[in-house]
């Protein structure tokens, strides 16, 4: 059977500016450019939410945005929290382990097992994916055989949109975008990694649809691979 059978389908969803930033800088919120989204592109950002079984973030967002990740501004449960922390190392104060929605944390085998327990202790499940680091295409398995996810967006950062796309596990991707410039080398961008050597290495795109939600440009692309 194919990842494509065993996975849940993923939709990578994400504010960006003009020059494709996420943030004013490395190391600030994206909340503070979330908040010049109109309202219609919220409750899109909340709708999308609701219409998923899970929602990924990577535990550097956490510590950073400290988010809920639960539905709100339209009826709906809330996903399932998943968050990748190879080390366990997320704090034990992280909104995510709050009792508002169910959360799943992502480890390795080398996490410390008194982390580990910790979390569990504040009501999160645990799930050992891989031996040194979180193994991506083993947690989205876990996802939709043990939980039984189908459908999971991402709503992360640089480094977790690269590795999901680095191995194939991203099938759309909706872009919201506001009309800034913030400039900066080291500015996060939506997808970080290691940087490609040719154009055949280039993930691919089709565009499915463009619209304006409020004031907002939001386009949806087909994820391509192996063209």
């Amino acid at each position: 059977m194919s990842d494509l059978l065993i996975r849940p389908h993923v939709l990578l969803m994400s504010e960006i500016t003009v020059d494709g930033k996420l943030t004013l800088k490395r190391g600030a919120s994206s909340k503070i450019l979330m908040k010049y989204m109109a309202h219609e592109t919220e409750i899109l950002l909340h709708r999308t939410r609701a219409e998923c079984d899970a929602i990924m973030v990577g535990s550097n967002t956490i510590a950073i945005d400290n988010s809920y990740l639960t539905v709100r501004l339209v009826p709906g449960n809330s996903p399932i929290r998943v968050i990748p922390s190879s080390m366990a190392d997320i704090s034990l104060n992280a909104n995510v382990l709050g009792t508002d929605a169910p959360t799943v944390i992502a480890v390795s085998e080398r996490a410390p097992a008194e982390r580990v327990a910790a979390i569990r202790a504040k009501g999160a499940d645990v799930v050992v994916c891989g031996a040194e680091r979180v193994d991506l295409p083993a947690l989205l398995r876990t996802l939709r055989e043990k939980y039984g996810v189908k459908k999971m967006m991402i709503e992360g950062g640089p480094t977790l949109n690269w590795h999901m796309l680095r191995h194939g596990l991203v099938d759309e991707i909706r872009l919201i975008h506001l009309p800034f410039i913030v400039g900066g080398e080291d500015t996060p961008s939506l997808v970080g990694g290691m940087h490609i050597d040719s154009e055949d290495e280039m993930i691919r795109l089709t565009l499915l649809r463009h619209y304006l939600c409020g004031n907002n440009l939001v386009t949806e692309y087909a994820v391509r691979y192996g063209d």
